[in-house]
């Protein structure tokens, strides 16, 4: 994944977000349980490493330079997605509500993204107005991101953890 094809942490996102949309069409397409969990397992995978990059070094960097509530709605969204990532990640394409909830996770993504690119107010406009070298983000967070991918092709991504939602244990 060479840094040239990203000219900046915002298109690196950005190109993040088509991948997982396109591979949440695939899903609706497929069919066939062996097809349906393979992609669903891709898109858990991607959507662990995206949160991971932008929570640990996006989020961060531009904390006290945007709207703080922009933030903090994106941690939580992020959470809720998590969430059915795990549960998805724990069961199968035989399972009940299965495919509702890779659905669900599709549109909760989907507000998510929009929320991060709308065009004058939303997060990454915000984030353009800053002083933030997103050079210097980007090349942070395609190292961190190469990182979770070498580990996730070694043995996989360990559950996707909550930051900002408490789960209660049953």
């Amino acid at each position: 994944m060479p840094q040239q094809e990203f000219t900046d942490a915002i298109a690196l996102l950005k190109a993040d977000h088509r991948k997982v949309e396109d591979l949440f069409e695939q899903f609706e397409k497929a069919s066939g349980s062996a097809a349906k969990r393979k992609l669903a397992h891709q898109i858990c995978n991607e959507l662990k490493i995206h949160t991971a990059i932008e929570e640990e070094i996006f989020y961060p960097a531009f904390r006290g330079k945007i709207e703080d509530d922009s933030l903090d709605e994106a941690y939580v969204e992020h959470d809720g997605a998590k969430v059915l990532i795990n549960d998805i990640e724990a069961g199968s394409p035989e399972d009940n509500f299965y495919d509702a909830k890779v659905h669900v996770l599709s549109e909760e993504i989907a507000h998510h993204v929009h929320e991060e690119e709308a065009n004058s107010e939303g997060m990454f406009a915000q984030c353009r107005k800053t002083d933030v070298d997103l050079v210097a983000l980007r090349d942070a967070m395609l190292a961190r991101k190469q990182e979770l991918m070498a580990k996730a092709e070694a043995g996989g991504l360990p559950p996707a953890e909550t930051r900002a939602v408490n789960l209660q244990p049953a």
